[in-house]
């Protein structure tokens, strides 16, 4: 059987790659065991929640039987059956009740979380690598992304494994609901070529024919088979229980089994929710209802609902042969689609409107003992003398990874060096000043190596290009050159040891492979450092991907660029107003707007090192422009700090670069104004500065190179001061480039984006603040054109200054 390409450098297997093992009758029986009590357990975590835990709000705790006991044998196969040591799963998160009961059954999860789901500090709603307890190998919760994650984690795993000695054997698996193949982003990782290939990939759809509000019409999985079909995925089906395909096999069989296929998937679920007889019914009057009518004589109307409703997808031996078929196929992912009943097992299975309904506490007494749960222990496991038990033991066995397996290798802190000399021109930008400094990055010992690039299909026009001639691009597989006529200036030839991932055109699968590149270090134990490259206004395309990534802890750097009505003559479309703001308020990454070659240089590094840094570090978000500055402009400010400090100061979120008492003799200091400026509009600042001093009137020029830095610093000083804590300057950094004698002095805050990202420092300093920015959508023309048109100029600077000025007067 042919295998994924791996490169011969790969390390050693964290288990035999070999096919599912056949269960014996015995370990089936033991499997439906534990089945029902995973739905007892599932079932009755959500109603403890609702119906018996205390509640203080009196706000619907939520959580969802149907949803849980749908995938209730699905989980079972799998864990209990499939899964081996190293294996990353993306359970279903509406079925996080049964996915819990299960790592508690494992021995992964104390007990006393059962009745605390949903709770402060308890299990989360749906599973959280950050906040739940036990092996959460992906936070899920919005859809789409149990699916496309760890896809990509595999292409991450498949990276790693041609670079480092990383182990190999691991699976990747998601199961998923067939409502959630609505996302667009699923079909934008599909048909991703790098996925394409990556044999150790298995989605389970939970085809249950329910989304959150109806029965999803007409018969929809031929067509999602095709569309996988089409972008090289290996399909297979789990549609049928055995117990109807004995039927099938009988005569008249085959006239019920086409019966059932030309169903609508509405059709299909009121079938299955009437009683005996009105089943026999309603199929003798379709076509050959003859030979359906007799197939059926031999059966009790008691026993169709159950005999008819029999679908792979709660068929355990069905289910086990599906997985070893899959285990078989190691050439390019596998979806596995698992047709289902939402709520099975339970009062309102099959039900159109039972996504958040709830067993009543009758009901929940009726199913008790309908499952043989001990009356008085319903978190009971299996005594360990029983067939389950030992099921249990060797399910956990089998999963347990070696210590060394496990183990987190790091990259050292102090491997990221300072600064690494990089040249710059005498006028250049902060797009190119990155470009440059890549291009010195690979000689890092310890960390170069781990640095991998990826964009989607922009890497040229994000300075990529001289990064790319050095390390190369990155494919599973060498592949053919062909040459092409003329001078080339890059060199792209895909292969095993490149460090440049290209993706397609699409931004979620960007930071959706950046986000679990950022995991790499936790997920399979060799941490990378992940740089991410798009255009800046394209951020908002990827953001509930960026966003994802944070939530479970990612560290990664994007560079976004270019930015802003500063890439003029592009136009409103792509002309970036709204990512400074995005950049301050998002969790867990640190934003920069850097205006100097030497800043990028200093802030590159620095977001290294906090990749770097699982304890304390965070993502960084560097937003840079194709603006040429004069680098000049810095001299004063560094020859003012020294280089050391000034390093410490940009890193910190910002710097004072004029200070008006270095040329403004004679000035009247109750006429002080502050400009606060970040990036491209830097120039701006210093020139409208000038024009003021010229007039008589000081002005500071504050560069802010991250204003989220600084946002951060001043709210958390404010909340310990709210708690009665002592803080040291309860303003933050702000302190270091505002003097206290300074601080009531007006502000007028510029950058090229909207204004209101900066106009906060006003109520940080207590004083008046003039907002500019660009509050409306760009249009194409000059740089000078669309600065004058949206205020953003020395002119208008000057201006707002005064308006400052006659303000605080007044």
């Amino acid at each position: 059987m042919s295998q994924s390409v791996r490169s011969s450098s790969r390390g050693g297997t964290l288990a035999a790659v070999s096919s599912v093992p056949v269960m014996s009758a015995a370990d089936l029986a033991a499997m439906e065991s534990i089945q029902r009590r995973i739905l007892w357990m599932s079932t009755y975590m959500i109603h403890h929640a609702n119906s018996i835990r205390p509640n203080v709000d009196g706000l619907k705790v939520g959580g969802h039987q149907a949803s849980s006991a749908s995938i209730v044998s699905i989980f079972t196969a799998l864990w209990f059956a499939f899964l081996r040591a190293g294996d990353r799963v993306a359970p279903k998160p509406h079925g996080s009740p049964a996915f819990h009961s299960i790592q508690y059954l494992l021995g992964n999860l104390s007990g006393d979380f059962l009745p605390r789901l949903r709770e402060f500090h308890g299990l989360q709603s749906y599973p959280s690598q950050t906040k739940d307890p036990g092996p959460i190998h992906f936070s899920l919760g919005s859809m789409g992304f149990g699916a496309t994650v760890p896809a990509f984690a595999a292409l991450v795993d498949r990276y790693a494994g041609t670079h480092f000695e990383a182990p190999a054997g691991r699976r990747f698996v998601s199961v998923v609901g067939d409502a959630e193949l609505d996302e667009g982003s699923i079909w934008e990782a599909v048909a991703e070529e790098h996925l394409s290939t990556l044999g150790n990939v298995l989605w389970i759809v939970d085809l249950n024919r329910q989304s959150l509000d109806r029965v999803i019409p007409g018969i929809r999985a031929t067509q999602l088979q095709q569309m996988f079909r089409a972008n090289n995925w290996n399909v297979l089906e789990a549609k049928y229980g055995r117990r109807l395909q004995a039927l099938f096999r009988a005569p008249g069989g085959e006239e019920l089994k086409c019966a059932i296929d030309e169903m609508s998937n509405q059709q299909y679920q009121a079938l299955i929710r009437l009683q005996g007889g009105e089943i026999r019914e309603r199929l003798g009057r379709l076509s050959g209802g003859g030979a359906i009518s007799r197939l059926l004589r031999a059966h009790r109307d008691e026993e169709l609902p159950e005999l008819i409703g029999d679908l792979g997808g709660h068929d355990l031996a069905e289910l086990v042969g599906r997985f070893r078929a899959a285990a078989r196929h190691t050439t390019s992912p596998t979806v596995l689609f698992a047709y289902t009943i939402k709520g099975w097992g339970l009062p309102f299975a099959g039900d159109p409107m039972n996504h958040a309904a709830q067993l009543t506490p009758e009901q929940i007494e009726d199913l008790r003992v309908a499952l043989g749960v001990p009356e008085g222990d319903p978190w009971a496991g299996f005594p360990p003398e029983s067939a389950e038990a030992d099921l249990i033991r060797r399910a956990a066995n089998r999963l347990r990874e070696p210590a060394d397996a496990s183990a987190r290798r790091v990259i050292p802190l102090g491997a990221v060096p300072a600064d690494v000399g990089t040249r710059f021109a005498d006028r250049i930008s902060t797009q190119e000043a990155f470009g440059r400094i890549l291009t010195d990055l690979p000689g890092i010992p310890g960390v170069g190596e781990c640095i991998v690039t990826m964009s989607a299909d922009v890497a040229v026009s994000t300075n990529l290009g001289g990064w790319v001639n050095r390390v190369g691009v990155f494919h599973a597989t060498d592949q053919e050159e062909v040459p092409l006529p003329g001078p080339r200036l890059l060199r792209w030839q895909p292969g095993p040891t490149g460090q440049h991932i290209e993706l397609g055109i699409s931004e979620m699968n960007l930071f959706s492979l950046l986000g679990q590149a950022g995991l790499a270090g936790d997920l399979i134990g060799q941490p990378l450092v992940p740089i991410g490259t798009v255009y800046d206004p394209f951020i908002c395309r990827g953001l509930d991907a960026i966003i994802h990534a944070l939530y479970s802890g990612s560290r990664f750097i994007i560079v976004a660029t270019p930015s802003g009505i500063t890439l003029s003559p592009e136009g409103g479309a792509h002309q970036s107003t709204v990512t400074p703001s995005l950049g301050i308020e998002l969790p867990g990454i640190d934003p920069f707007e850097p205006a100097f070659a030497r800043e990028v240089e200093w802030i590159l590094l620095e977001a290294i090192r906090r990749v770097c840094d699982r304890e304390h570090g965070a993502a960084s978000y560097l937003r840079l422009t194709t603006k040429v500055l004069d680098q000049s402009l810095l001299t004063p400010a560094l020859r003012r700090y020294g280089e050391e400090e000034l390093r410490r100061q940009v890193l910190a979120g910002g710097y004072r670069l004029v200070d008006w008492r270095d040329g403004a003799a004679g000035a009247h200091r109750p006429d002080l104004v502050q400009i606060a400026a970040a990036g491209a509009v830097i120039p701006e600042a210093v020139r409208a500065a000038e024009i003021l001093a010229a007039e008589g009137v000081p002005a500071n020029v504050l560069n802010l190179t991250s204003a989220g830095l600084l946002h951060q610093r001043y709210a958390e000083a404010r909340r310990r001061q709210a708690r009665g804590e002592s803080v040291g300057d309860p303003i933050g950094h702000l302190g270091r480039i505002i003097h206290p004698d300074e601080r009531g002095a007006p502000i007028v805050t510029v950058l090229d984006g909207a204004s209101h990202a900066l106009a906060g420092l006003g109520a940080a300093l207590g004083t008046v603040v003039i907002p500019l920015g660009v509050d409306r959508f760009g249009q194409s023309g000059s740089m000078p054109d669309l600065y004058r048109e949206y205020g953003i100029d020395a002119d208008h600077i000057v201006n707002a200054a005064f308006v400052a000025l006659e303000n605080r007067a007044g």
